[in-house]
């Protein structure tokens, strides 16, 4: 009789490997002063590329797509234009409003200070015919001088 076949071994289990957890240094009494470095040490430093402002802007829009950029595009140059538009109607507005007073208000202003004048020439007046107390006793007339 011949001996049975041995049935095959089963294969090994491989160990499972360990996973790695980033885990957040924290500062306790032992470590105050505990960093991100101590736990990024595979990273590289990023501080030694050098790259010019434009070359990261260029790079960014690659980020978005096509229609992201002409609409924040679109966007820019619009509110550019509505700012433009506004401006010049506050310019006009002001010009209108400023000169339309000066037209319509310098003449009574003029004409005001004209009267005031003339009560000043005639208190004086009766203050030189008449002696200092009666250039007072009168009040200044407030309208126009009889006709």
């Amino acid at each position: 009789a011949a001996p049975a076949p041995a049935a095959p071994a089963p294969a090994p289990v491989p160990a499972p490997q360990p996973q790695v957890v980033s885990v957040r240094p924290s500062v306790t009494a032992e470590r105050p002063a505990a960093t991100l470095e101590e736990v990024d040490d595979e990273e590289e430093d990023d501080d030694d590329i050098d790259e010019t402002l434009a070359e990261r802007l260029v790079g960014l829009t690659e980020m978005f797509p096509d229609f992201v950029r002409n609409g924040s595009v679109s966007l820019v140059k619009g509110s550019w234009s509505l700012t433009q538009s506004c401006y010049s109607l506050g310019r006009a507005a002001s010009w209108v409003v400023f000169s339309s007073a000066t037209i319509l208000f310098m003449p009574i202003m003029i004409e005001s200070e004209r009267l005031q004048m003339q009560d000043q020439m005639k208190a004086q007046k009766n203050q030189i015919l008449l002696g200092p107390g009666a250039a007072v006793s009168g009040g200044p007339s407030l309208g126009p001088p009889p006709i």
